[in-house]
C-alpha cells in the first residue's frame, strides 16, 4: 500500500496546465487557424494529379510508348468517360541522371478523396473496363497481359499534387 508521502498532491500542477493551456496553446492555435484563413486569400483549390514517375529501362521506351498507346489509352478513355477520373495525360523528361525520371502518368480528380480514398464501386467499373479491353474477365489473364509493361520500365515514386488558382488583385 502506497503512502500519503507517495502520492504527491498535483492538483495544483493540472490547474497550472490548464492555465497554461489557455494561455499558450489556445493563441497558437489561432495563429494556425488564421494562417491557413490568410493563405485562402491568395488561391483557391483547384483539381488534384497523381502523378506517377517511371524510368523507361534501357531500349524500351519505343515500346513503353506502343504499349501505352495500345493498352493505356484506350482504358483511359474508358475511364474518363465513366467519371472516374477528370483528364489523364503523359510527360516526359530528358533525365539528367539513370536514377531520374522519364515518363510520368499524371490523373487529374476532383479532390484529395477521390485520389487516395478507396472505392469497391470504381475498383468494379476498372475491372469492367480491363476485362473489356482484354477481352477476358479471368484476372491472372488480365494480370499477364498488363504485366508486360514491368520489363520495360521502372516504378520510381508517386506525387499528390493540388493545383492553386490564383485569385486576381482587385
Amino acid at each position: 500500500m502506497l503512502s500519503e508521502t507517495a502520492c504527491p498532491d498535483l492538483s495544483g500542477k493540472s490547474r497550472n496546465a490548464g492555465k497554461m493551456f489557455k494561455v499558450f496553446l489556445v493563441p497558437m492555435l489561432f495563429l494556425v487557424l488564421a494562417a491557413s484563413t490568410f493563405a485562402q486569400e491568395h488561391y483557391t483549390e483547384g483539381t488534384v494529379r497523381a502523378v506517377s514517375y517511371y524510368r523507361t529501362n534501357p531500349g524500351q521506351f519505343d515500346n513503353y510508348m506502343k504499349y501505352l498507346r495500345e493498352n493505356f489509352l484506350p482504358q483511359q478513355e474508358e475511364v474518363k468517360k465513366q467519371g472516374l477520373i477528370l483528364d489523364y495525360y503523359l510527360l516526359l523528361n530528358q533525365p539528367s541522371s539513370p536514377n531520374e525520371w522519364d515518363v510520368a502518368v499524371v490523373y487529374v480528380y476532383k479532390s484529395f478523396g477521390d485520389a487516395l480514398d478507396y472505392n469497391q464501386g470504381n475498383a468494379d467499373k476498372m475491372k469492367e473496363i480491363q476485362a473489356k479491353h482484354y477481352k477476358t474477365k479471368d484476372e491472372d489473364k488480365i494480370r499477364d497481359l498488363a504485366g508486360i509493361r514491368l520489363d520495360m520500365r521502372k516504378f520510381l515514386s508517386v506525387k499528390y499534387l493540388r493545383e492553386a488558382i490564383l485569385k486576381p488583385i482587385n
